[in-house]
């Protein structure tokens, strides 16, 4: 029985990463990088996770350990910045590839150490929001206290390692001759699909689109 319940906050990390909100802000964030490829990639994934794990277990405990959640207007602010921070990455995405600033960068270093401290940054927005909160709720309903808590941080830690894991698949696609040479054509595409669901998914924390997922 212990060890079902542990399955079930590695399986929820591991789920948790395919939520479309964070596919889309670290697919923007990783093609609006002046450096492309598996490892790079796999960095953004595994910053932005941390940010995540920390964020969710901080608001995650008291849920686990009192049965207190953030209130409904926390959690609708943290949405709606979730969806404003998307839509500054997607628009940071589409100003860096008309300004051909992601061909050619001077100096992608500090370009570099910006994209990891927004990374971060929009991990630990996402630890608050997000649908993260269902699988916490899950883990609240099992009766002992350290079992849960224990799901919980295995719930965090494979968010990041998942998050690291799609990412680096996604730098290796970018990466790859074919991707490149067409990538003119699929930054502007993903830019303004980003910026779309950036809005909508602003909209959708207060209830005026809805939300399916």
């Amino acid at each position: 029985m212990n060890t079902d319940v542990l399955a079930v906050g590695v399986l929820l990390g591991l789920r948790h990463a395919t939520d479309p909100d964070h596919l889309v802000a670290v697919t923007a964030l990783v093609a609006g990088g002046s450096e492309r490829g598996a490892r790079r990639a796999g960095e953004l994934g595994l910053v932005w996770g941390l940010g995540h794990a920390a964020t969710l277990f901080a608001f995650g405990l008291p849920v686990v350990l009192l049965d207190r959640a953030l209130p409904q207007l926390a959690q609708q602010a943290a949405e709606t910045a979730i969806g404003v921070v998307i839509v500054y990455v997607a628009l940071r995405l589409l100003v860096r590839w008309r300004s051909g600033e992601l061909r050619l960068d001077v100096h992608p270093h500090r370009h570099d150490a910006r994209t990891r401290t927004g990374a971060f940054a929009i991990g630990l927005m996402h630890g608050v929001g997000g649908s993260a909160g269902v699988g916490v709720l899950v883990l609240a309903s099992v009766r002992s206290t350290g079992l849960a808590v224990t799901s919980l941080v295995l719930l965090a830690v494979f968010t990041a390692v998942s998050m690291s894991v799609l990412s680096s698949g996604f730098g290796s696609l970018l990466a790859s001759r074919r991707t490149l040479v067409s990538l003119g054509a699929v930054e502007p595409a993903l830019g303004g699909a980003s910026l779309a669901f950036g809005v909508w998914y602003a909209t959708a924390a207060w209830s005026l689109a809805p939300y399916p997922f």
